[in-house]
């Protein structure tokens, strides 16, 4: 198995920016092969201060292994969600993947 989390920092002056992610992630992402899990959504409030909360929306993927990931990164559809969504809606993104 192969994880993949992404989480978004969306641009505050757009009001819609984390609808629109979360969009464009089902819209783009989730028809690529390869992907055991999908789920993206948006930050959960926590009073634990533990839990990060500066974000706005995270994605969540598993792959087989690292090899499927590395061919969802290069997938035409994931390229387009980049050029066409994440450049943007998003200030930063921080990507965590572990086997």
């Amino acid at each position: 198995m192969f994880s993949h989390v992404v989480v978004f920092w969306i641009d505050p002056s757009n009001p819609t920016a984390a609808d629109e992610l979360v969009a464009g992630c089902e819209k783009y992402l989730r028809p690529i092969p390869g992907v055991i899990t999908f789920h993206v959504g948006r930050m959960v409030g926590s009073p634990r201060p533990v839990v990060e909360q500066t974000y706005q929306v995270a994605l969540n993927l598993v792959f087989p292994d690292k090899q499927a990931q590395d061919d969802y990164q290069v997938h035409p559809l994931h390229i387009e969600f980049v050029e066409k969504v994440f450049k943007r809606v998003c200030k930063k993104a921080v990507i965590y993947d572990f086997a």
